[in-house]
């Protein structure tokens, strides 16, 4: 049994490590776009659908899961839009990994139900 693998603490812990060092400063540089067709780049959507339309509330919400699991700082603030998260988070946080949720609540309380 390799302890650093087999811990479940310890995995979360450095997924926790990993999505902190993604988040903006603040949720005001999410500046990203607020309706219109989003194309997004291989790294973030690797696998499956990578143009989404934010005017489909469906496509609103998986663009959204997709760049908080997938992407980095600057994608989070190049395709993240502050008002539409605050609007999705109600139902987004609950379609996420804990430890995105976890991070992003403790990084910006407003966010926290």
């Amino acid at each position: 049994m390799n302890p650093v693998h087999d811990d479940p603490s310890s995995i979360a812990a450095l997924l926790r490590a990993r999505y902190r060092r993604r988040l903006p400063a603040s949720l005001d540089e999410l500046v990203g776009p607020e309706q219109g067709r989003v194309e997004l780049p291989l790294h973030i959507a690797w696998s499956g659908l990578r143009t989404l339309d934010l005017n489909l509330p469906r496509q609103r919400m998986s663009l959204y899961r997709t760049v908080l699991a997938e992407g980095m700082r600057d994608d989070l603030c190049r395709f993240l839009n502050k008002d539409i998260l605050l609007e999705l988070w109600p139902v987004l946080h609950k379609l996420i990994s804990r430890a995105i949720k976890d991070v992003w609540e403790e990084a910006f309380p407003e966010l926290r139900p």
